[in-house]
Order: C-alpha cells, then structure tokens, then sequence
C-alpha cells in the first residue's frame, strides 16, 4: 500500500467516527464489475455496494442521465411538481404491478415509510383500537440503521445502547411459519420480513414458506411488506424476490440498486387501500422524489429490463453457485443462494471469515464477511461467464489454501 493510502487511512481513523471496519483498499475508480485503488491495481466487486450498483460502476447510460438532468433540475422539494415524478411512477408501477408509490431516499427511510403507513392503515381501515397497532418482524432480521428499526432488532451489536425503543413489534424466527402463525392476533397489522435475509448471511427460507405466510395475512387482514431493498431490482435473478414464490406483496420496498448506485432512492410500492391513508403535511421529504433522483430511476429500471441483466443474473448465478459447490474445502460449511446473491459458511474453525476476505483481496477479489463466518458475494450483474471463471479460480485457491 502506498503511503498516501496509508496516509487517507489515517486520516479517516483520526477524524471519522469509527462505525465501520472496512477492508484495507483505498478505491478511486469503478468500472463494470471492476474496481482500481489509488495504486492502480484492479479487482473484481463481489459486493456491488451491498446490491447498490446491479448495474455495475459508472453505468454509462445512467450516467448521462444524471449529468443531463443535473444541468437542467436538481431539486423543487415536492412544495411545487416537477416533470420526472410522474413519469418514474408510470415506470416502476408498469415494471412492478404496483398501483400506489411513496418516493423516498434511503432504504431505511423506505422502511420507517412503511411501518408508518402500514400502522395508520390498522387503526383507520382495518379498525384496530388507537396505540395498539403491532407489526411481526423475523429474527435476524436487517432493514437499516434508524432508532425505530434497531428497536426491533435481534442483533445485540446493531441495538445496544441505543434504547429505550418504541414497542409495538413482535419477533419470530425467520422461516418458521408455525411461529408466525401463533405471533398473529387481531391488533397484527404488517408483516415486515426480508424474501432473504442477505445481511444475515443470504438465508433462503425453506420451500412453501412465503406462500404459506401470504395466505395466512390474507386470511387474517394483514399486510404482507416485503423488504427487497437488497433482493429486488434483479439481484436473485427475477425482477423481485417475490416472483419465485409465486406471491404478491401488499407493500414492496426498493432502493439500493433504484439508482445504479448513483444517487440515494427508494420507494414504497403498495395500493390506494395502504398508501391512500397518507394526507397531505401526514408524512414527506425534501428529496424524496426529485427530478435528479427520478431521472435517475428511470434510467437504471431501463437498462436492467433492457440490457438483460435480471436474465443474467440467473444464468450467471447458476453457474457461480454450481462452481462455488464444486470447491474441495475442509473450511466449507455450506454454500447458499439464488441469482447473484450468496454465501460462503464457513465452519467455526476455519478462523473467521475475514480473513478469507482479506485473501481474496490480494488475489484481486472483493468480498465480505458477514456475521463472522460468512463470505458475502454479490457481483454487478453485469458479470460474465468468463469473470465468474476468474473469480471461481481464486476463491478455489483461498479456500483450499488458508483451510
């Protein structure tokens, strides 16, 4: 490393709070599915920014989308229309069936978005008595960072010391549907759950699951949110998780990967039913939903349907999942996924996943480790069958060689 990383790496340490542990590479350019750091040496992205750039580095086509709006409109705030917002609703809802769509920014301001909804739909449409509206929430579960959401969660490092936390949220293990059967009760209004649970580790709950819990929250009035901020956009090989189980959210939502990693956007997709509880001075955001996010959006939901990439990403990610499975290591415990987003388990006694992070990097790949002994990859779907070859290669080499 050169001393001028060595010397940025300081200076983050020294000024910057320290609430990330991040790998050791000083990046300065992307490209693709590539990286380069300040030294000029190239690796692989097998993260995408957490499913941020699905699209791949410095998409081109986005790109020229977001410097030509900027030239022209940046902001209104939503006191006053701009000519982007409703041509981005018209797009997500025909690509993703929606019928009501609450612009935001980050995910967990999609979340926050939606657990507000959701409970003002309990108490004004499905009649539950003030203050005592309850969501269902899975074990393990990640949907961001804010006050509210670590207030349910399971992660003793995300939540401690942080409270005391608002109630109104009931636990159950994740891919249980006996649990979640006995969690409802006439005050349950949402369901908040991931399709797969990608900081935990990519956990796919088992076969019947989801269509199990749709028919469970139709049979008893509640809404069904499936957070896809990392799932959706094409990262499991289908526009939205949801496709490969056959159902149908009551309240999608999406980031991440809703700008191609350029800008912050979210959305909340749902009905007039859910969404239509929101009156105007209810509920809002100075950014949410401005002309340089929404020229944005529309150029990166374009070029996923256009470019094929949810197409590839299944292809791609059946070969990768298939070679990862090939791999001879007495370091691996399981491998796991769906589309182009996995994991590598590894057993207790490998030593800890970071390590193998920190191996791969210095054969030119990026990784990361997730609840300790997980390695989470996560290319640009833009990935081909020869870089997958080159990434299977070297992961083959650390698996075998560090175990």
């Amino acid at each position: 490393m050169s001393p001028i990383a060595r010397d940025l790496i300081q200076t983050e340490m020294s000024l910057g709070a320290h609430n990330y542990q991040p790998i050791d590479v000083m990046l300065s350019r992307g490209e693709g599915v590539w990286l380069w750091d300040i030294d000029g040496n190239r690796y692989l992205d097998c993260l995408s920014a957490y499913s941020a750039v699905n699209q791949g580095h410095c998409h081109p086509r986005i790109m020229e989308a977001m410097v030509e709006q900027a030239k022209k409109l940046t902001l209104t705030s939503r006191a006053f229309r701009n000519d982007q917002l409703a041509l981005f609703y018209e797009e997500i809802a025909h690509l993703t069936g929606s019928h009501k769509v609450l612009p935001m920014n980050s995910g967990a301001e999609a979340v926050e978005s939606a657990v507000k909804a959701v409970r003002k739909w309990g108490y004004e449409v499905k009649g539950v008595p003030d203050g005592e509206a309850e969501i269902i929430v899975a074990s393990n579960n990640f949907h961001g960072r804010t006050l509210g959401i670590v207030g349910f969660s399971t992660d003793p490092v995300a939540r401690g010391g942080f409270g005391p936390f608002a109630p109104g949220f009931r636990v159950v293990k994740f891919g249980d549907i006996a649990a979640f059967e006995a969690a409802l009760s006439p005050n349950t209004v949402g369901f908040l759950v991931e399709p797969i649970q990608g900081e935990a580790g990519v956990i796919i709950p088992p076969e019947g699951y989801f269509k199990r819990v749709r028919a469970l929250c139709t049979e008893h009035n509640v809404t069904l949110i499936l957070d896809e901020i990392q799932t959706g956009l094409g990262r499991t090989g289908k526009m939205l998780a949801e496709e490969h189980e056959g159902i149908e959210a009551d309240v999608t939502l999406v980031g991440k990967a809703l700008s191609g990693g350029f800008y912050p956007v979210s959305a909340v997709l749902s009905n007039t039913e859910v969404l239509g509880v929101l009156k105007p001075g209810q509920h809002g955001s100075t950014f949410g939903g401005n002309p340089l996010a929404c020229a944005v959006a529309r150029m990166a939901l374009k070029v996923l349907v256009e470019e094929g990439m949810v197409e590839n990403a299944a292809e791609q990610g059946a070969y990768f999942i298939a070679g990862l499975e090939q791999i001879r290591s007495n370091a691996v415990k399981e491998v796991r996924g769906r589309g182009l987003m996995l994991a590598v388990e590894l057993h207790p006694e490998a030593g800890g996943a970071r390590r193998y992070c920190q191996a791969l990097k210095q054969r030119g790949i990026l990784c990361k480790d997730t609840h300790e002994h997980s390695i989470r990859i996560a290319p640009p779907l833009v990935i081909t069958r020869s870089e997958v070859d080159w990434v299977l290669e070297r992961f083959g080499k650390v698996l075998t060689e560090l175990a």
